[in-house]
């Protein structure tokens, strides 16, 4: 895991009521935290992301993942390390959203 995927993880998902795992396989895919009760995956992105190769790949995989239902949200590193709290009350409404449908 990245420092940014330690830190959300041990600081706030792991005792998070909607249960998440780390580094979960997702048929082809490792997502950076997937909750199966809300069908969300979180992941957090570097610079590299954000880069045109990346991009595609990130497309690919959130299109792969919707196929079963899955939505997946992706979170800037700099978010967690600059905003932790707002990252948290971002995470608890899509998955109050989710848990509710």
């Amino acid at each position: 895991m990245t420092k940014e995927e330690r830190h959300l993880w041990y600081d706030y998902l792991r005792d998070h009521p909607a249960r998440f795992q780390r580094q979960k396989i997702l048929g082809k895919y490792i997502v950076d935290f997937y909750s199966a009760r809300t069908k969300l995956v979180i992941e957090l992105d570097g610079s590299q992301h954000y880069e045109d190769a990346g991009a595609r790949y990130d497309a690919e995989r959130t299109r792969y993942l919707e196929q079963y239902g899955i939505t997946v949200i992706r979170i800037p590193n700099n978010a967690v390390n600059e905003n932790l709290a707002g990252v948290c009350e971002y995470i608890d409404g899509i998955v109050a959203e989710r848990a509710g449908r």
